[in-house]
């Protein structure tokens, strides 16, 4: 039994109290807990058949080395959230084999397929990204110990990941004619796919454990926008077309296209012009998954099987 009721636990973790077992925990922080290193656990171990199947067009034997690199940290990040996932009771072989493709909670983003290198490397820079930004603010404000320190060695290898993005688009944005062409292809599918990939707006959110709770310390917005903050000014520099702008009157970044609204999987395009949609229509496109989420799953199970048949 907790030693705190879930208002005490609250209150405390506010106050700065750092739980560091499941026996300090209520029934509801250790649910929140689950489900924030469940999406963490899915969205690193999906990443890895996202990129390596982008990675054979890398240009060179060297870029494809550093992408197989980011593959395998990737792969380790994974490793660390379904290990914190057991201390709070749960099974990794049945979080990793045991559900259907569709239950797995990684972001819709890595249903997409990555067709080429431009795509690869935007996926660096805005989906790493995007990790950085959650997993940074959960670093500076979670009350659960173990996780903190854990995030100290992903934080560092997350880095890499982005830098590797950035000086990607740089170049492929320098080199001009077909290389830029694809490049600017990727930022206008990619771009409004990572700003849905931070989940309703806050007047919209109804459950927020994760915050009562400390897990984390900014709202869906307040993520949205740091991430804006970064990757827009990015583009701009680099002379890409994005659909936000910095508003300086309200002090913030100002969407240029309806938000959230339909997109097409097989054309990998945002139909802007037919208006905004439902959350309930963008829930129901993410609860179906996308074209690549039972090819990638089944890539991550299938060596398990060829191992073990290796070895009988």
């Amino acid at each position: 039994m907790a030693p705190f009721t879930d208002e005490e636990l609250k209150e405390k973790v506010h106050d700065g109290y750092i739980v560091e077992s499941v026996e300090e925990m209520t029934e509801g922080y250790r649910k929140a807990l689950v489900v924030q290193l469940t999406v963490q656990a899915d969205t690193e171990l999906i990443s890895a058949p996202a990129y390596w199947m982008a990675a054979r067009h890398a240009p060179s034997t060297n870029t494809q080395v550093s992408a197989h690199a980011i593959i395998q940290d990737e792969l380790a990040h994974a490793n660390i959230a379904y290990r914190l996932l057991e201390d709070l009771g749960e099974s990794r072989e049945a979080l990793v084999y045991g559900r259907e493709p569709h239950e797995f909670k990684h972001p819709y983003g890595f249903d997409q397929p990555l067709d080429n290198w431009a795509e690869l490397v935007v996926a660096n820079g805005f989906y790493d990204r995007a990790g950085i930004t959650l997993l940074s603010d959960v670093f500076h404000n979670t009350s659960y110990g173990p996780l903190k320190r854990a995030l100290v060695k992903i934080d560092m290898e997350e880095t890499f990941h982005l830098r590797h993005g950035e000086v990607w688009m740089r170049r492929l944005a320098n080199a001009g004619g077909e290389a830029r062409e694809m490049l600017q292809r990727a930022v206008d599918w990619m771009f409004p796919m990572t700003i849905e990939w931070f989940g309703l707006p806050d007047e919209m959110k109804r459950h927020s454990g994760q915050l009562d709770y400390k897990l984390k310390g900014m709202t869906n917005d307040q993520l949205r926008q740091t991430w804006m903050a970064a990757t827009v000014p990015l583009c701009e520099r680099l002379g890409l077309d994005v659909p936000a702008h910095f508003n300086q009157a309200l002090n913030r970044f100002d969407l240029e296209f309806p938000f959230p609204c339909r997109y097409d999987p097989d054309e990998k395009r945002w139909a802007f012009d037919e208006g905004q949609i439902s959350w309930d229509e963008v829930f129901k496109r993410w609860k179906g998954r996308g074209p690549m989420n039972q090819t990638f799953v089944e890539s991550i199970r299938r060596s398990r099987s060829e191992v073990s048949a290796w070895l009988n």
